[in-house]
């Protein structure tokens, strides 16, 4: 039987790091605002332990799904950390874009990620403007564009993007899944062509 969400509180403080990551995948499933405090301080003890990287990975996810604006400050020190996992870049990425999105300010977000110019971080909030179908404004479609098409198309970063552009709108961005639907990558082909169709298809990130 899954967990509930109190039962899988209770089980980020499980000695098990295996317990741990299967009660924050839960809660990123149940999305509960309840869950968001444990989350936070369960995950500042997480990250003390490089090993255990796919937990802290799943709790920085479940924290964009159960948290608040207010962890964003946490969130985004964390990724700037030399010391921070690849994982958790992914993971704070797409939590980051979530997280601004409901306090509406998910384009400063966007452009803080790819300010950064950390490709890992940037294609986790890429991936988060994807799954939640975030329209942006056009000039700042055109900083995410712009961004993408300086890099080489065998980059796996064209994949998000090629997802999201399903609901943008105009000629740059129709210029941009034209391309991509002849890229060298075969996920970027079908996430482009679903685009095109005007479909944002069915993607689970991890």
């Amino acid at each position: 039987m899954a967990l509930n969400a109190v039962e899988a509180i209770r089980q980020l403080q499980d000695r098990s790091s295996a317990k741990r990551r299967s009660a924050a995948k839960r809660l990123r499933k149940l999305g509960d605002p309840d869950a968001g405090p444990a989350l936070l301080e369960a995950l500042k003890n997480e990250v003390r332990d490089s090993r255990t990287w796919e937990t802290q990975y799943q709790m920085t996810m479940a924290l964009g799904t159960c948290g608040s604006p207010s962890d964003l400050p946490y969130l985004r020190d964390l990724v700037l950390q030399r010391e921070t996992l690849h994982a958790v870049h992914t993971a704070g990425g797409d939590a980051i874009i979530r997280l601004s999105y409901m306090e509406h300010s998910p384009t400063e977000a966007i452009r803080w990620c790819l300010s950064t110019s950390n490709e890992t971080l940037v294609g986790g909030a890429l991936q988060a403007v994807a799954m939640i179908r975030l329209v942006p404004d056009q000039e700042t479609v055109t900083y995410v564009l712009d961004f993408i098409e300086d890099r080489s198309p065998h980059n796996g970063l064209y994949f998000w993007p090629a997802v999201a552009a399903a609901g943008w709108t105009g000629q740059r961005v129709h210029d941009f899944l034209t391309s991509c639907a002849s890229s060298p990558r075969s996920d970027v082909v079908e996430a482009a062509t679903t685009s095109l169709a005007g479909n944002y298809g069915n993607y689970r990130p991890l």
